[in-house]
């Protein structure tokens, strides 16, 4: 997979080495389970000819779903923008909404395209997740609800958040994208709040090609969300409620049961690279990798690191143009933050002077690539470049500044400074 692990800051891409990989290594590319048990599916369900509408395979996937989370209800769908549009409609949003800034941009989407305003909140420096302090510094007469994200999979301030919408009497919705198979207090995520969407696109460590799930113990939302998945039938030709198409198709759950049976082989690849990249990246100054709760069931989905550049010498920026010219592609996240992206950036241009430490995660963080796509031996060689990067830094700054002077020559975002690298397109949905 790798060449041979750098040993000297001469031997990096920047400097005029060899990239350490010869193809690139992405943040996260999908996870396969096993293709015979994946091709017997997809024959069964042509032999069938039920290629969608509520067939056998998405009706299995929620109730093993169901199962793992322990939730009375769950609902298949399309992706997860739409899984957030028709919780959100559901639950009878309107006017105001808090929400994190950062975080995907489908989050808040989900919420404008219906015209629910979507009101930025600052988040916890230490969780990355919404602080419960601002949450209810932003409460109005106009704030409906709340829609807390799992950042990382790491569960919000579950308890705070829960009680805030109780005393506002506010709807709780958790996305809980990155949060699949992942536990709080030894309790599946998935039945917190009112509604929990997960993500199953493909770039998630657990996929169904596309597609996504709302997961509730809520009867009465469950059954109206149902409905309006499916146009709002009711049977064969009685529409009784309004609905848009977000129904999975039988080849997704067909995917999405495959990747079922090889879950833990998921998970474990993922904490042993998680792992690897603790060992080795320890003791390295300005790099904190994030940490999980090693007490609660974990998918280690995301190995992300903050760099902090008066420590390690080195900007983010830098680091993750030092680490494409080797072909790993690492991601900043989640930047620039969605208030700084459109329409919301034109809307409320002065937002971010509220979100300070959303502002300054937006600068720090990055991702590594991780999955069953990664071993041992890529995180040893990425590890290392990272190594070379800040121990000889002094050295690259004449190599990155080509590529620094040329940010600076663009105008940077109002509350944000120039980037080193324009975004990378990932689907979060």
């Amino acid at each position: 997979m790798a060449a041979r692990v750098k040993v000297a800051v001469e031997d990096l891409a920047i400097r005029g080495g060899s990239p350490q990989f010869a193809a690139p290594l992405h943040v996260g590319r999908p996870n396969i389970g096993n293709r015979e048990r994946l091709r017997a599916r997809i024959d069964d369900m042509l032999d069938r000819r039920w290629l969608t509408n509520n067939g056998p395979f998405v009706q299995e996937l929620e109730l093993q779903i169901s199962h793992l989370l322990g939730v009375r209800h769950c609902i298949a769908v399309c992706n997860a923008t739409v899984a957030l549009e028709i919780a959100a409609r559901a639950l009878q949003l309107k006017g105001e909404v808090i929400v994190p800034s950062f975080t995907f941009i489908a989050t808040a989407h989900a919420l404008h395209w219906q015209g629910i305003t979507p009101v930025f909140c600052d988040v916890d420096p230490a969780t990355h997740n919404l602080d419960p302090r601002r949450v209810e510094e932003l409460v109005s007469s106009r704030t409906s609800g709340i829609v807390g994200v799992h950042v990382w999979g790491r569960p919000c301030a579950v308890e705070a958040l829960t009680d805030i919408a109780i005393a506002h009497r506010l709807r709780l919705m958790f996305d809980a994208a990155h949060a699949f198979a992942n536990s709080y207090k030894g309790r599946m995520i998935g039945g917190f709040g009112d509604v929990e969407v997960f993500s199953f696109h493909a770039t998630k460590f657990f996929n169904t090609f596309e597609g996504g799930l709302i997961a509730t113990n809520d009867d009465e939302l469950a059954t109206k969300m149902h409905l309006m998945t499916n146009f709002g039938f009711e049977g064969y030709d009685r529409v009784i409620h309004l609905g848009t198409n977000g129904k999975m198709s039988e080849i997704s759950a067909a995917m999405g049961l495959t990747g079922l049976e090889s879950l833990q082989e998921f998970i474990g690849a993922n904490r042993e690279n998680y792992q690897a990249y603790h060992a080795g990246l320890h003791g390295l100054p300005g790099i904190k990798l994030i940490q999980y709760d090693e007490t609660e069931r974990c998918n280690y989905q995301y190995v992300v690191l903050e760099v902090n550049e008066e420590e390690a010498g080195i900007d983010r920026d830098s680091l993750v143009d030092i680490l494409h010219r080797e072909n790993v592609l690492a991601r900043r996240y989640f930047y620039p933050g969605c208030h700084e992206m459109e329409p919301y950036r034109s809307r409320f241009p002065e937002v971010g002077l509220r979100l300070p430490e959303t502002n300054r995660l937006t600068r720090r963080v990055m991702s590594l690539p991780t999955g069953t796509a990664v071993d041992g031996t890529a995180v040893a060689a990425i590890c290392r470049i990272i190594e070379l990067s800040i121990t000889h830094s002094g050295r690259l700054r004449d190599a990155l500044r080509p590529a620094q002077d040329s940010h600076s020559s663009q105008a940077p975002p109002a509350t944000q400074p120039s980037a080193g690298l324009p975004p990378l397109p990932l689907d979060h949905s």
